[in-house]
């Protein structure tokens, strides 16, 4: 299956990607392309290389080899300061929410327009108030995050992630943790604002429904290689047996119940004499 975009219409390509930890292979010569203004989901078992993939997209790791390029740049070879301006057009949501526990609703979300910009006060309360009209929480402003929900803190950190109006957000695991209801106003919120903003999104999940629901197109990710890729019906039909047993949730199939380990004789006590 090819990519489906030409170079230009896309907002990262990322080539022969490879990322080794300690020895341990984590992604091994990944290949995907993410159109500019679209909801594109990377999806796949835990421990398959999700959640490394967007912290190499967002420069906070550096590949063994390939290369990861954001809007014709390439994020391995830009230096601090370089790195600094270009997540300036970059959003990320990440899976806990990561909000200032010390910090009210308000400047949690004014932390981003402090650090990267020179604006006047009055000007960030308008943007920040903005924002937080658009989640659905201006009245929450004044709020400590120990006084949110688990879905109200998702929506602060959202609110957080597009204060500068970036270009790209990254989605770690959105749906994770929340209740049917939380799950619902995320979706929706992703979908309108990718459209009212004219974003691109990018959603890191192993929660096929509700991602599937909104991601225009699908990668599945399993033992740090791509499995399969598709517009998103397509994968949901997938006879392919990694991507059929990801999809539909199957205890049995090629990935396994048991971590892999030597073959010990007495391992567990079986075949062991006692004394």
């Amino acid at each position: 299956m090819t990519d489906r975009t030409a170079p230009d219409d896309n907002l990262i390509e990322v080539r022969d990607l490879h990322f080794l930890y300690d020895s341990r292979t984590i992604l091994d010569g990944v290949d995907l392309t993410i159109p500019r203004g679209r909801v594109t989901a990377i999806m796949g078992p835990s421990g398959s290389g999700k959640t490394t993939l967007l912290r190499l997209f967002a420069g906070q790791l550096r590949p063994t080899r390939g290369s990861v390029r954001i809007d014709g740049r390439e994020i391995s070879r830009l230096d601090r300061a370089e790195l600094f301006v270009e997540r300036r057009r970059m959003g990320v949501l990440f899976q806990s929410g990561a909000l200032f526990t010390d910090l009210s609703v308000y400047e949690n979300v004014a932390f981003p327009l402090r650090v990267h910009t020179a604006l006047s006060e009055a000007m960030i309360r308008d943007l920040v108030l903005m924002k937080l009209e658009a989640v659905g929480l201006r009245g929450a402003r004044d709020l400590m995050p120990a006084a949110l929900s688990g879905g109200m803190a998702r929506r602060v950190a959202l609110a957080r992630a597009i204060i500068l109006d970036p270009q790209l957000i990254l989605y770690d695991e959105p749906f994770s943790g929340q209740d049917p209801i939380s799950v619902g106003v995320l979706s929706e919120l992703i979908q309108r604002l990718n459209r009212a903003l004219n974003l691109t999104s990018v959603i890191i999940s192993h929660n096929v429904g509700e991602t599937a629901e909104i991601a225009d197109y699908l990668y599945v990710i399993t033992k740090g290689k791509i499995a399969g890729h598709g517009p998103t019906k397509v994968l949901l039909d997938s006879e392919d047996a990694q991507i059929r047993q990801f999809m539909r949730g199957l205890p049995d199939g090629p990935v396994p119940f048991h971590y892999p380990a030597p073959d010990f004789p007495s391992d567990l006590g079986l075949g062991a004499t006692s004394c």
